[in-house]
């Protein structure tokens, strides 16, 4: 695994390269390279999040849990998919909620979220690597820690960050974040198995650019 972070993530992460949960993260990916495994998303997408959406740029936090494990579908940012692959079925909701959330929100056709985190949104996954076909299976090996330091990280050297927390696994990691400083919007998760207990309505959307407004940010413009 070939660490390329963008410098202002770089300087405020640098110490995690060096300890020992990530040299024994870097071993593990290895081994599942050699022995054949397909891992998602590829090697220069691992890290995409932070490349895309710099550290000083970071205004929303989206918080997601695993990558997609679907051939071509992850490419380093949280519920977003490349161009020309179908959109999945969380996503859908998220753009069905947006429909309702957003005035004159219109349904693209593709699921690519490059376009919210060039403007700030960071799409995080709690795990940054998944195995072909096979949810969850890189969990508890590293990744969590790195992302917990992530989270911890943004919560102390910044000011006034929404954290978009859906669903339980996601909610779990409140308790990284200073809710003095920050503000949390928690809903239920927009998958379809649960997404009309208390996602959609939910208005995650037009609740962040309220707040984004009262402390004098420029809004996202969630249209793609």
């Amino acid at each position: 695994m070939a660490i390329e972070l963008e410098p202002s993530w770089l300087e405020v992460l640098k110490d995690e390269f060096g300890k020992d949960y990530m040299i024994k993260l870097k071993q593990f990916l290895k081994q599942e390279k050699e022995t054949g495994q397909v891992v998602y998303p590829k090697n220069g997408n691992i890290f995409n999040a932070f490349n895309t959406t710099h550290f000083d740029d970071v205004k929303v936090v989206i918080l997601g849990q695993d990558p997609y494990h679907g051939a071509n579908q992850a490419h380093g940012l949280s519920f977003s998919v490349q161009k020309g692959i179908a959109t999945p079925r969380s996503l859908i909701n998220i753009y069905k909620e947006l429909q309702t959330d957003i005035p004159d929100f219109k349904i693209p056709a593709h699921g690519n979220l490059e376009e919210w985190a060039k403007q700030g949104v960071l799409l995080l996954n709690a795990t940054l690597t998944v195995r072909a076909g096979s949810p969850g299976s890189h969990q508890k090996r590293g990744w969590e820690e790195f992302t917990d330091e992530v989270i911890k990280t943004i919560s102390d050297k910044k000011e006034g960050i929404v954290f978009i927390l859906w669903g339980a696994f996601a909610q779990s990691k409140a308790v990284l974040i200073d809710e003095k400083k920050h503000f949390i919007l928690r809903s239920a998760h927009p998958s379809p198995f649960s997404a009309e207990r208390g996602f959609f309505g939910s208005k995650p959307f037009s609740k962040t650019n309220e707040i984004l407004e009262k402390e004098g940010k420029k809004t996202i413009d969630w249209q793609i």
